[in-house]
């Protein structure tokens, strides 16, 4: 199978194409580099089965790209994934995640594309009534950024009503795992993991009881190569444990890990943070055969020994 992968040298988007090429498939990258990396693909890139095309999803090139391609399947993860800067400049957020998904979409269908596999967000849900979220819970986004993605599901219901391009959206919980960035309210596993392991001090805002829904990366990579076959055309599906971890309790486990001392710092509760987040994972499981395997502490101390192997630490 052809597939492209955008934002495929990112974090969660290069894990995806590790796995794809594991499996034999031809993968082609779209990606403009300006916070994935080269890096991140040194590993695929000794295969012959993969083809990185450095440029931005907006850009025609990608349309012409798709169009020569005929990619089978497109899983799409490129976006601005920060809430708060979202809120700063909705309009950038907009262009990339907005703009970005309908130049996305049509090169799927320029290219006779099968499928379009979707990188959605809890933030879709708001501040939901019922914890874990179910798979049919309201949307209310309170972001531009939660706005955004849920502008590209109602773009993949469009594309799919006039021209028959299937596609199935993931709405993703916390994902943590190798290649993870600590820039960026998204990456408190890597942040927590790159202080403890340099013994710089670290900060749980509010009292530590506020928790979300921690999901290992090769989990979330599993789920996306579930939904490009035709199981869960037109659905939409949350990857997640449906398990509620403290920030007090995520430190705790990073610092064992880690061998580190357990002893964070405490500022105040941030504006506009959930007190409590974690999704249903058993519609994915129907749906599409997908549970998530790797416990959390299991996931972590995977992560904190490939922080450790990259920093070149003892």
């Amino acid at each position: 199978m052809r597939v492209l992968v955008t934002g495929g040298a990112g974090f969660i988007g290069s894990n995806l194409v590790d796995r794809l090429i594991g499996d034999g498939h031809e993968v082609h990258v779209a990606d403009d580099l300006s916070s994935g990396s080269r890096e991140n693909l040194a590993g695929a890139a000794q295969s012959d089965r993969l083809h990185l095309h450095v440029l931005d999803v907006r850009d025609p090139a990608l349309i012409s790209l798709a169009a020569e391609l005929r990619p089978e399947v497109i899983c799409h993860l490129a976006a601005q994934i920060s809430v708060r800067k979202s809120v700063a400049d909705p309009v950038h957020d907009a262009r990339i995640n907005v703009e970005g998904t309908a130049s996305v979409l049509t090169a799927a269908h320029e290219g006779n594309t099968r499928k379009v596999v979707f990188a959605s967000s809890v933030a879709v849900y708001g501040r939901p009534m019922t914890i874990p979220v179910p798979g049919d819970a309201p949307t209310d986004p309170r972001s531009p950024y939660a706005a955004s993605k849920l502008s590209g599901e109602t773009y993949l219901a469009t594309f799919r009503a006039l021209y028959g391009l299937e596609y199935t959206t993931l709405v993703l919980s916390n994902v943590y795992g190798p290649r993870q960035s600590p820039e960026g309210e998204a990456g408190v596993v890597s942040i927590f993991t790159d202080a403890l392991l340099n013994g710089t001090p670290t900060v749980v805002y509010g009292d530590g009881t506020q928790t979300r829904d921690y999901i290992y990366v090769d989990d979330v990579v599993d789920g996306f190569v579930r939904a490009c076959g035709a199981d869960g055309n037109g659905r939409r599906f949350n990857l997640g444990t449906g398990i509620q971890t403290t920030d007090r309790r995520l430190h705790s486990l990073i610092a064992d890990a880690a061998g580190a001392q357990d002893k964070p710092g405490f500022a105040p509760p941030r504006v506009g943070d959930l007190p409590a987040m974690a999704v249903d994972p058993v519609p994915a499981h129907e749906g599409l055969g997908w549970q998530p395997r790797t416990d959390l502490a299991t996931g972590l101390k995977n992560t904190v020994e490939w922080a450790r192997r990259r920093a070149d630490r003892p």
